[in-house]
């Protein structure tokens, strides 16, 4: 954890519970350092860089909290700079309702996952929407690759702060891309055993041709 997300989560309710359970000094420790933005290292990007979704989490004007699953394809977030990340806004249901939320209030959680690696990143920022046109061109195309998708605007996020969280009882899962990688050796493997094979069988039955002709 680094300090500046405790400094920002650890409210003087969330201290008092610390207090009372016993974890508070450990804590206090770990978030006295300056309260500066942290800056993302190649970890975060690349791990940011290589994901096909997240979860994003920002308030509303009522002050409801609402979250929503964000997919595309890898590469579609987009570490800018050590500050910054983006993403192409795709059309949709049209319900706008995080673009809403981000009118009155530009505080958004990030939840990033790696099921396979039982890894997690937690990221807090503050996001504004712009037109399409904004997306720099030094990041290359807003949509990766051949995938399909109608921009309708960009998602600019400011990193405020980060966590890298610990992998307890994330359950290990796989996409299909995934467990076709992880069992391609296994398939290469089956296939040179069943060329092998035939060509055992090939080999026994012209031996027995032979075997069978006449002295």
């Amino acid at each position: 954890m680094t300090s500046r997300y405790g400094q920002l989560l650890f409210t003087p309710e969330a201290r008092l519970h610390q207090e009372q359970n016993g974890s508070r000094r450990n804590y206090a420790h770990m978030t006295s350092g300056p309260a500066e933005a942290d800056r993302l290292t190649e970890d975060e990007a690349v791990f940011a860089a290589t994901r096909t979704s997240f979860y994003l989490a920002s308030t509303s004007s009522t002050g409801w909290p609402y979250v929503q699953h964000r997919g595309g394809p890898p590469g579609f977030l987009r570490p800018l700079d050590d500050k910054t990340l983006a993403f192409a806004d795709y059309r949709g249901n049209k319900q706008y309702i995080t673009t809403g939320n981000l009118d009155s209030d530009s505080r958004v959680a990030l939840l990033l996952m790696d099921y396979p690696s039982r890894t997690r990143l937690k990221i807090l920022g503050r996001a504004r929407t712009a037109e399409a046109s904004e997306w720099p061109e030094a990041a290359g195309p807003p949509v990766p690759g051949d995938y399909r998708a109608a921009v309708e605007r960009i998602f600019l996020i400011t990193v405020e702060a980060y966590d890298w969280n610990c992998p307890q009882h994330i359950e290990p899962r796989y996409t299909a891309a995934e467990l076709e990688e992880a069992l391609r050796p296994m398939q290469q493997r089956m296939a040179d055993l069943e060329q092998e094979n035939a060509r055992l069988k090939n080999a026994a039955r012209t031996s027995d041709r032979v075997d069978d002709r006449p002295a």
